[in-house]
Formats: structure tokens, C-alpha cells, sequence
């Protein structure tokens, strides 16, 4: 596949490509252009135009070409998670789901795009203003750069792009380079619902063969990002030079905290299904810290240990299957050299912790740790699902809240005041009670605490974010 740029598919400028690999077995799915500093330029340019066709755009307008575009994945929503399951290694149900909320979100978005409104301000409350009248607008922020990762590229392209194309903005799509087909195949059913050329551009590519203009260049006014906090610094040092608003969504050492009156079952389901399999560990908001009461540590372990032997690890592409490959090699070799050091500092071992093939890697469940441990202390990306012990909830909230992130957490108890009771104490930017913190509808504000991101993101908030407000003020006009 190719590059988008001005509604046409290209090559790279200096010709470079490289291949695009199913995970699973290593194969060679497509090729992809290596952009490079004159393709990035060349978006940039194209995306100045698009400022003011886009905002030149009626809204009913853009509500209905994101409205067709949900319908079209809808329709090719079989087509869309064969290939995402290819590209990125979950399974396929989980994929299916993935295109799902892709065009739910798309329409969503669209209902919002005829929602964006300013407010009447009354200025009678100001002795002296009695006469006066005051309103706000919403105007789009103008250009804004979208930066996706690997780990579920369809839906969060879909947390963001339909969003500031909805506010009337020219936007430009850093893809994952690890998988980026099916993000480019959203662009072309965008570009087929009736999307201006100039609206869109997409790049493929390595970051660091692409330059800084995309962080740099004055006529970009934002900058939304989804991935590590280090690239997130990275990211806010370059655009610092023109103050740049950032939109940062990025990871954490969320703790999921079974307290002694929680259904047990259900909280090992939920470290099952909402960290062990689902992408594979690879979710930003997966429990990354399982926090058990010693009264029930024991009775908790046999049950986790019991569903951990039930999952079955295999090609993604078949039903049965429910824990698939890492994004990559390298990927493995982080997660299992994290798993080894924990070891070596003391830790145990109950299940997992072994490569199987390339890609592949054991749901790995470990115990007798310590918070300094790499498994406790630092964010794995991986089917790892470290325990440990606390006495109390006053404990549970001080361990959770022992960490430089913040994004989500997961309290489970059948006392709704005992888990309100620590809900309400945790420096998170989300609680899920008795459920998996894994959890992103969209119609709700995500986004974490500390160095887990800036801002929210949800159907409302990112609209708002991705435009400016106008204050209007007339004297003498009552």
C-alpha cells in the first residue's frame, strides 16, 4: 500500500520502503513508503490548504461524510479484521470487536460535528455592562497531527481523527509503522465517503528518518499522541518552540485492587480477559499491578492459576484462539527481560515467562514481588500480570498511588462503600468497580494523572479540545 497526499496514493520521495510483517509468522504482508523530510513537507503544505477547505466545510456536511465512512466499515468490517489480525496479532474476535467500535466511533463523532456550539454570556451580572451583549464561537484549531500506535490502530485512529475532522480541521496521520494498513485502508474509505483531499494526509515510516517538521512547523496547531511518556517528552520539547497544544494519552502501572469482600471469580476473569489476553497485555490501561488482600491471596491465586491453564495461545486468525503474538521480537525480549529481572530480584514464577515462537509469549503470572521490581515498578507491554499483597484498603491506596502514572485503575469488592471508599483516594483519571480497568467506551473522558498523559479524550472532550473559542463583545446593543 501508499502513502496518502492530496487524495493520491504515493511512493516516498526518495523511493525507500519496507515490509509490513504478520507477527504470528513472520511473513511479509505488504510493503509500506518510508517517508522521509520532503513527504512530511509535502502533507504539510497540502494540510495548509485543507485549513480552509475543511473549515469552509458545513457542518451537516462533515457529520455525513464520517456517518457514510461508519457505514462503509460496517460494511467491510470482515475485510477490515482479517487484515488488522494480520498485521498486529490479536486474535480475530478480538479485531472484530476493535472494527466495531472503529465505526461506532466514526458515527458517534459525526452526531457530534452539528453539536459544536459557543454560549451567551450575560453581561448584566457587571454593574455597568446592563447593555451590552457577549457570545462565544467555536472555530477549528486549524491544522492537527495525529500520532497512532501499534496496539489497536483502527480504534484509536477513530478516538481521534474523525474528532478533529468533525471540528473542521485539515489533519495529518502519523501511522504505526509496525502496522499500518488498515489505518490507510480507513483513509481511503474516508477519502471515498466524500472527505476533501486536502483534509486528510496520511504518512507511513520510521520516526526517525522523517524529520521534526511535523512537531516543529508553525502552521501545525496540534499535536495528539498516543504512546510511551518518553516519546511524549520527546514530542513536547520539539513543539515547545511554538507552543503547541498537546494532546497526550499515554501509559501506566494501573493497579487492579481485590479487596477481601470481592467476588473472586470475577476478578480473575477480569485479569484474564483484561490483561493476559486482550491485545496481548498490550493495552495501555490493562491491570499492570494486581493488588489481593492477604485474606484471600490464596483463594485468589488458585483461581487465576485455574483460567491462566484454560487460554488458548495460537493463530489469531482462528475463533478458538484467545491470546495471540506480541507486535514484535523485540517486543518480546522487553516484556521477558523485565519478567527475568524481577526474577533475579526474588520473584516467583507460577506460570509462563517463556518465549514460545518469534512473536509468541506465555501468559506469565508471577508472585512474591517487591515495588521495585521492573515487573511492579515499570510498565510492561506483555501477558505479565504481577501479585501482590496489601493488609488493608488504606495499604491498597497507598501502594497504587505509589507510581510516577496515573491512567486507570479497577476496584473490586461487593461492598459498593468499600470500593467508592477507595475509588474515590486513587490519583487516576478512571475507576472501573467490580470490572477490568480496560475499559474506553468513548462517551467518557480518558486520560490519566502525572506522566500517564495530558488532557482527556472522549467524543465531547477531544471536539472541544481540537478548537479554538472566540469571545464576542458588543457595546450599547440592548
Amino acid at each position: 500500500m501508499k502513502m496518502i497526499i492530496n487524495g493520491q496514493r504515493v511512493d516516498a520521495a526518495s523511493g525507500s520502503s519496507f515490509a509490513v510483517r504478520n507477527p504470528a509468522n513472520g511473513e511479509i504482508i505488504d510493503t509500506v513508503p518510508q517517508a522521509g523530510p520532503p513527504d512530511v513537507h509535502a502533507a504539510i503544505e497540502v494540510a495548509r490548504l485543507g485549513k480552509a477547505v475543511m473549515a469552509a466545510l458545513p457542518a451537516h456536511a462533515r457529520c455525513e461524510i464520517l456517518k457514510r465512512a461508519s457505514q462503509t466499515i460496517e460494511r467491510r468490517a470482515e475485510e477490515l479484521s482479517q487484515l488488522l489480525t494480520s498485521e498486529n496479532g490479536k486474535p480475530i474476535n478480538q479485531c472484530r470487536f476493535e472494527i466495531g467500535v472503529t465505526a461506532r466511533l466514526f458515527s458517534d463523532f459525526a452526531e457530534e460535528a452539528k453539536r459544536i456550539r459557543g454560549q451567551y454570556l450575560p453581561m448584566d451580572n457587571v454593574p455597568g455592562l446592563e447593555r451590552m451583549v457577549a457570545y462565544t464561537l467555536r472555530h477549528p484549531i486549524g491544522i492537527v497531527v495525529g500520532i497512532i500506535p501499534f496496539n489497536y490502530p483502527a480504534e484509536l485512529f477513530a478516538h481521534k481523527i474523525p474528532g478533529a475532522l468533525a471540528a473542521g480541521n485539515s489533519v495529518i496521520v502519523k501511522l504505526p509503522e509496525q502496522c499500518p494498513l488498515t489505518v490507510l485502508m480507513l483513509g481511503e474509505i474516508l477519502l471515498d465517503a466524500g472527505l476533501p483531499p486536502e483534509g486528510m494526509q496520511m504518512l507511513t515510516g520510521y520516526p526517525q528518518e522523517m524529520g521534526d517538521e511535523l512537531l516543529t512547523h508553525p502552521d501545525v496547531g496540534m499535536i495528539s499522541f498516543t504512546g510511551s511518556a518518553s516519546a511524549a517528552k520527546l514530542i513536547a520539547c520539539k513543539a515547545a518552540g511554538t507552543l503547541k497544544r498537546l494532546a497526550f494519552e499515554l501509559g501506566g502501572t494501573d493497579a487492579m485492587i481485590v479487596l477481601e469482600d470481592a467476588n473472586l471469580e470475577a476478578a480473575a476473569d477480569a485479569v484474564v480477559h483484561g490483561r493476559l489476553t486482550n491485545g496481548a497485555g498490550q493495552i495501555c490501561c490493562a491491570a499492570k499491578r494486581i493488588l489481593v488482600q492477604e485474606s484471600v491471596y490464596s483463594r485468589f491465586l488458585d483461581l487465576l492459576i485455574e483460567r491462566v491453564g484454560k487460554i488458548n495461545m495460537g493463530d489469531p486468525l482462528l475463533d478458538e484462539t484467545n491470546l495471540g503474538p506480541m507486535i514484535s521480537p523485540q517486543a518480546v525480549d522487553k516484556a521477558h527481560d523485565q519478567v527475568r529481572q524481577s526474577l533475579e530480584m526474588g520473584a516467583r514464577c507460577l506460570t509462563g515467562g517463556e518465549r514460545i515462537d518469534g512473536c509468541f509469549y506465555q501468559p506469565t503470572v508471577v508472585v512474591d514481588v517487591t515495588p521495585e521490581m521492573p515487573v511492579m515498578r515499570d510498565e510492561v507491554f506483555g501477558p505479565v500480570a504481577p501479585i501482590y499483597t496489601f493488609k488493608d484498603a488504606e495499604s491498597a491506596v497507598r501502594i497504587a498511588n505509589d507510581s510516577p502514572y496515573g491512567l486507570q485503575a479497577s476496584v473490586f469488592s461487593e461492598n459498593i462503600s468499600n470500593a467508592l471508599k477507595v475509588a474515590h483516594k486513587l490519583e487516576v483519571g478512571g475507576v472501573v468497580i467490580n470490572g477490568s480497568g480496560a475499559f474506553r467506551p468513548g462517551n467518557i473522558p480518558f486520560g490519566g494523572f502525572k506522566q500517564s498523559g495530558i488532557g482527556r479524550e472522549s467524543i465531547v472532550e477531544t471536539v472541544l479540545d481540537m478548537t479554538e473559542e472566540t469571545t464576542i463583545v458588543i457595546n450599547q446593543a440592548l
